[in-house]
């Protein structure tokens, strides 16, 4: 072997950043492995035509874990935010905006009765989210305990439960699995308030209002604390390629060696556990353990190899559902766009095309029999309202999140790339018109896109659903919740892991606490 490293990650997307942080923090060498030219992996901000730039795939910072970014110092390693606590404004073709923060409504139509809902519905699913939001930070329980330590975790949660109190702990376990649809339809009246409060249950999941498991997935959503704000959206000022920078940086600072353009084409095992990795070039680096961030199909089936897996395990990996249904549209604008009824003021917030309840669940219907939807619902901001330095000076940047684009289209996404992108201008024509005459370049990413160009199993951002079959001690599969995997000396760290998608972190500073001893 050619060169020798006690301690090697591979991947530099957040997650990998954060565990190479605290494990360099406690002393260990840590070399850091990057098959793309960046950090990020993800959350990169890119520029897609010539001046302008856009994050990548996610592009609101909801859920960083407030706990890495104090203990790492971002602030202080250049994270900043352009704009923080963004509303979210439900446009409609035929009424205008609903504009709402948290329990405050800002602008639009909204009766009374709505309205005394909302207050009481905002608190009781922000008491929900704080219970999830307090297991991010743990290792997840084992589903069979060996010993009264192993025992502990499964009852730091049930504590947590306990702690909601009686009335909320039911109401919490009546909800948890039921589909949004019906605790809206049984809360609130007016279709915008209800469909825009529907896609958090189901942006960027294989999910319809109606489905089973999106209840939970909007309580997550809402898990994280952004500036002190619990539940909020924020803009990095660069885009999210700033959250992974100042990560790298807080990782070099802390003594890691961060090599991009290394691709790695193998985990190499001896004698029944880690012993380093292959590079794409041939050459070995030597290893007594390997973290990976990348998702856990590709880690376990490709980098290591199934032959290395008890079956049943490996059967397990194969069957975990990593299928993507969301795609990025990023479009280079002249201009400003104008929607209908929406002010200049507003434009800079968080926009959804989802008009009601019925409109996201029709949406949905084609994915399930690998289609795409000819009226796809939308998350959309535009950065460069807040951040001129994305694009040339007049010019805009708009970034959406575009449902429901399956993975696995029938016919493929080189056939059916020309058809959604037309359905998804139509309808961005439908609530901004003019915005095709103002459009300079479009960037259209599919799920086949995003598992292509960011090496993401599936193109699903979040390494897998986020379902209760694929959750906490369950996730990624049973007997790998705890981050390290069956061969020793490997551990993964990405999404894929405890406590899932989103630029977090949480997941990186949990598997380093296991790698370290420091349950």
């Amino acid at each position: 072997m050619t060169e020798r490293q006690p301690t090697v990650v591979i991947g530099a997307g957040h997650n990998g950043l954060v565990c190479a942080a605290y494990l360099a923090r406690s002393g260990r060498k840590v070399l850091v492995l990057e098959s793309a030219d960046r950090v990020g992996g993800a959350a990169v901000t890119r520029e897609f035509a010539p001046g302008f730039r856009v994050s990548a795939i996610a592009h609101l910072l909801q859920l960083l874990d407030p706990v890495v970014e104090r203990e790492l110092e971002l602030a202080r390693h250049g994270l900043g935010y352009a704009h923080t606590g963004l509303a979210t404004v439900a446009l409609s073709s035929d009424a205008a905006p609903l504009s709402f923060l948290d329990a405050s409504i800002l602008s639009g139509e909204l009766s009374g009765a709505d309205r005394a809902a909302l207050q009481t519905f905002v608190p009781r699913m922000r008491k929900f989210s704080r219970f999830i939001a307090r297991q991010h930070g743990r290792v997840p329980p084992r589903l069979g305990f060996r010993s009264w330590r192993e025992a502990l975790p499964a009852a730091a949660v049930a504590f947590d439960l306990r702690r909601l109190g009686q009335r909320d702990m039911r109401e919490f376990l009546r909800v948890a699995t039921m589909n949004i649809y019906d605790v809206l339809e049984e809360t609130f009246e007016n279709p915008q308030l209800k469909a825009a409060l529907a896609l958090d249950g189901v942006l960027g999941a294989r999910l319809g209002p109606r489905s089973g498991n999106s209840v939970y997935n909007a309580l997550y959503r809402r898990s994280g604390m952004i500036a002190g704000r619990e539940g909020a959206s924020a803009l990095p000022r660069g885009g999210m390629g700033a959250v992974s920078e100042a990560l790298a940086a807080a990782a070099r600072a802390a003594g890691a060696e961060i090599r991009c353009g290394s691709p790695v084409r193998e985990i190499l095992v001896r004698q029944g556990r880690v012993a380093g990795v292959r590079m794409d070039d041939g050459s070995e680096i030597a290893a007594e353990c390997v973290v990976s961030n990348a998702d856990p199909r590709s880690t376990l089936l490709g980098l290591l190899g199934a032959r290395h897996l008890e079956a049943e395990f490996a059967r397990r990996i194969e069957h975990l559902r990593t299928g993507g249904t969301a795609a990025k549209l990023h479009l280079a604008l002249g201009g400003a766009p104008k929607f209908r009824g929406l002010s200049t003021s507003q434009l800079g917030e968080r926009l959804v095309i989802a008009p009601d309840l019925a409109y996201i669940e029709r949406a949905f219907n084609p994915a399930k029999y690998g289609a795409s939807s000819e009226q796809p619902v939308f998350e959309i901001v535009v950065p460069t309202i807040h951040d001129s330095s994305l694009a040339p000076a007049g010019c805009h940047v708009l970034s959406a999140i575009v449902q429901y684009a399956p993975y696995d289209l029938r016919g493929g996404w080189a056939a059916g790339r020309a058809a959604f992108l037309a359905a998804s201008m139509a309808v961005l024509e439908q609530y901004a018109p003019g915005i095709g005459a103002l459009v300079r370049h479009a960037e259209l990413l599919t799920p086949a896109d995003i598992e292509q160009q960011f090496h993401i199993a599936g193109g699903h951002w979040h390494h897998g659903e986020l379902a209760l079959d694929q959750f906490m001690m369950l996730r990624p599969v049973p007997g790998a919740a705890q981050y390290a995997m069956p061969v020793e000396g490997l551990y993964l760290c990405g999404a894929g892991c405890h406590p899932g998608g989103g630029v977090m972190g949480s997941a990186g500073r949990n598997a380093a606490r296991v790698i370290l001893g420091k349950r």
